[in-house]
Formats: C-alpha cells, structure tokens, sequence
C-alpha cells in the first residue's frame, strides 16, 4: 500500500518514508509484512526539502525498511 521498491545494489528493499508522527505506524507496518526487524534511518538534511511522509504528505523524517 505505502511500501516502495527501492533498488539497492543486488536486491531490493521496501521502504517507507515517514513523520515523526508515523514512523510508528511504519515500523509496525515492517515488522507485520515480513516478520523481521526493521531498520530505522534519518534522513538526510539536503533530501528533507522534497520527501514527504506516505501518511500525511508532511515533510518525512526516516526512512523504514526491511
């Protein structure tokens, strides 16, 4: 639903980007879909400016992924 394929070298990590206010919901989104432990990452103060979180469209401050 939220979750985007992202290329990383050999294979492929779903991620989703999300807000203070949802990285929760995307952590528990994670964990339900594939069983595993997510990793949790900030993002980058230059890539802040154009990604927005996948649940309310504000500025997204992690990134979510398997």
């Amino acid at each position: 639903m939220w979750i985007t394929n992202n290329k990383k070298g050999k294979g492929c990590s779903n991620m989703i980007y999300a807000c203070d206010e949802h990285v929760d919901i995307a952590l528990e989104m994670i964990v339900d879909r594939y069983e595993t432990a997510p990793t949790l990452e900030p993002i980058q103060e230059e890539k802040k400016i154009s990604t927005t979180c996948e649940f309310c469209q504000k500025q997204a401050a992690y990134i979510v992924a398997n």
